[in-house]
């Protein structure tokens, strides 16, 4: 009996050391960043413009991925955000992009319109709810038995929604047409910080239109792109008209400012990273381009940008080892995995391609569907590279579904500029290949469309519905992961790894379940 109970006490005994080992080695505080459009090659290319305490020190001493694959078509950043929180891909989570069509009123509305919430210091009316599974800072909420603290902060109101998930204490957007710091009362905890920052001299709406911004930098260090055409000392106002100047803020260097501020607040006045179960600070900053920019193509401005976003990193992270301590917190950074192109083609060279117009190409559809199934109106809406059917009109009239999708794409395949057509019964029941595997990645039923449209590359969509054209350009943007923090040992990674991976991995190091529709496996560095 002795000989029997020796070897259990030794593995209970074990066991409960290692445990306990685990325990310690949960962060108190994890940072999540979302960098909008932040690409490693530009990271790599402007680093010599950097300070050694921002991007050089979470790329000396972090474990970096060289590259993140968002396998799905139509990225943006609200689609991008939520596939890193959750896990999964919009086919699971339902967030197919920051906007959608809405079949019941016949026009586009907000991902995340909610009748139900009001807004708070905003007048409209939105809620996470549209987010189909749990995120990784719902998981954590359920596992610390709701006592830990999530705030989202973000330029606007998708991203902070989808970064915050449906259990934050609450999430943060600057409203579009006030400048205010708004939510929605779908959150119930306040923040009295906000609100008194709202309402004070300092605040955001009160001093947008005093912004200019100049060069961090003098520009002749701005070398990266050979082929600039304007090399100036530019400046910039964001003009007098509120919702414009907001719009142009989004835009700037000086957004990222006011996300890494509001986060030094709730870092400094809340007690975030200070109690006995892990809180989360989820942020989401800008790298994109400026609309307002000389040269579009290879612009001053995309390099300044990054020279300022490069000092709100390394002012983070100092208040970080100040509040919290660096071996408290693990901290994430990561790209949307995209890059919103200007490009501007010189009158003076020719390409291939040409251009696709949606709207006829309805017409000559519509009149073939007509010649086949009677004179109707088939078609509901064209949407962002999808065709919507009159679903309730095929169904009175008894038409199969799938053999009214088969005969629209196969016409619609033989147009110029159409690659391919993938229909959505073939993306829920029909052979895989790994075309049709990207698209339905990208799908969700009920919200998508009855076709995608694969455009060829180099064609240019002339859509009167919406203010930019798109030209079709499918190159691979590189995007970074970086973990940084507690017990993590400096390495580079130069293996693509999937958007999927983020939120098992962050559960793990959290010791908290993944979000339920997460089915990627843990980053083995991060074991």
């Amino acid at each position: 009996m002795i000989k029997i109970l020796s070897p259990l006490v030794a593995f209970f005994t074990v066991a409960s050391i290692f445990a306990q080992g685990l325990s310690s080695e949960t962060p108190k505080l994890v940072i999540g960043i979302t960098i909008d459009q932040l690409r490693g090659d530009y990271l790599e290319a402007f680093k010599k413009t950097f300070g050694e305490k921002g991007f050089k020190r979470l790329l000396n001493e972090g474990l970096v991925y060289s590259d993140v694959k968002f396998d799905y078509p139509n990225i943006d950043r609200t689609s991008a955000i939520a596939t890193i929180f959750t896990g999964a891909y919009p086919f699971y989570h339902g967030i197919v992009g920051e906007k959608k069509f809405s079949i019941e009123e016949g026009r586009e509305v907000s991902m995340f319109a909610d009748k139900r919430y009001n807004g708070i210091f905003t007048s409209e009316h939105l809620s996470p709810l549209s987010i189909k599974v749990s995120t990784i800072t719902d998981e954590l909420k359920i596992a610390t038995n709701a006592n830990a603290d999530i705030i989202s902060f973000a330029p606007n109101a998708p991203e902070a929604l989808v970064s915050g998930g449906h259990a934050a204490n609450n999430a943060f957007w600057i409203d579009d047409y006030t400048a205010k710091w708004a939510s929605t009362s779908f959150y119930t905890a306040k923040q009295p910080i906000i609100d008194q920052y709202n309402r004070s001299s300092q605040s955001l709406s009160t001093v947008i239109n005093s912004f200019i911004w100049r060069p961090a930098k003098d520009v002749s260090q701005y070398t990266v792109f050979p082929y600039t055409q304007n090399v100036y000392n530019f400046q910039h106002h964001f003009g007098s008209d509120k919702q414009k100047s907001v719009k142009l803020f989004k835009q700037s260097p000086f957004v990222n400012t006011e996300i890494r501020q509001m986060a030094e607040r709730v870092l400094n006045n809340n007690q975030l990273g200070k109690r006995s179960v892990p809180d989360f600070l989820a942020l989401t900053f800008y790298a994109g381009n400026y609309e307002n920019a000389l040269d579009k193509n290879y612009s001053i401005e995309i390099q300044d940008l990054y020279v300022r976003l490069d000092q709100e990193i390394a002012q983070l992270l100092e208040t970080v080892d100040k509040t919290v301590g660096m071996n408290n917190t693990l901290i994430f950074v990561t790209s949307t995995g995209y890059f919103s192109e200007q490009e501007v083609i010189p009158n003076n060279i020719k390409l291939s391609g040409g251009e696709f117009r949606p709207d006829r190409t309805i017409a000559i559809l519509n009149m073939y569907l007509m010649a086949i199934y009677g004179k109707e109106q088939w078609i509901k809406k064209y949407y962002n590279g999808q065709l919507y059917f009159d679903r309730k009109l095929i169904e009175d009239k008894k038409i199969s579904l799938s053999e009214f999708q088969q005969r629209a794409a196969e016409f619609l395949v033989q147009f110029d500029g159409i690659q391919d057509v993938i229909t959505s019964q073939q993306m829920l029941h029909g052979a895989y290949n790994q075309t049709v595997e990207f698209y339905r990645n990208g799908f969700y039923k009920g919200i998508s469309g009855d076709l995608f449209i694969e455009f060829q590359p180099g064609w240019k969509v002339i859509d009167n519905q919406v203010s930019n054209d798109k030209r079709i350009n499918n190159n691979a943007i590189s995007a970074p992961l970086i973990f940084f923090g507690q017990n993590i040992a400096p390495q580079k990674i130069y293996r693509t790894v999937d958007v999927t991976e983020i939120a098992p991995s962050v559960a793990h190091r959290l010791r908290i379940r993944a979000p339920n529709a997460a089915k990627s496996d843990v980053l083995k560095e991060l074991f």
